[in-house]
């Protein structure tokens, strides 16, 4: 993968380590799992267009909600989700 950029809003990074156990810092390895999966999120769709991003990071799979501005990568939310693990597992063909 091409070198990317990230960016965040702090705030809502602390809200989600507290929510969800996830800083964005961690989320941006979700990137770089060679099987990754982008989607675009469609319930979420506002003005910008969102997406996400399943890969795997460490033993698990995470689930990267984000958007692109002005050529970088703004992460908007993150964690280890059920779903998100399903559809990594069903993309890759991983029966477990």
């Amino acid at each position: 993968m091409a070198k990317a950029r990230f960016e965040w809003d702090p705030k809502k990074d602390e809200e989600n380590q507290s929510k969800h156990g996830v800083s964005f810092a961690e989320a941006q390895l979700a990137f770089i799992d060679p099987l990754r999966v982008i989607a675009e999120d469609l319930s979420h769709a506002s003005t910008e267009k969102r997406h996400y991003c399943f890969g795997r990071v460490g033993e698990g799979v995470m689930t990267v909600r984000f958007t692109y501005r002005e050529s970088a990568i703004r992460i908007i939310g993150a964690g280890y989700w059920r779903k998100g693990k399903r559809i990594y597992e069903r993309e890759n063909q991983i029966h477990e």
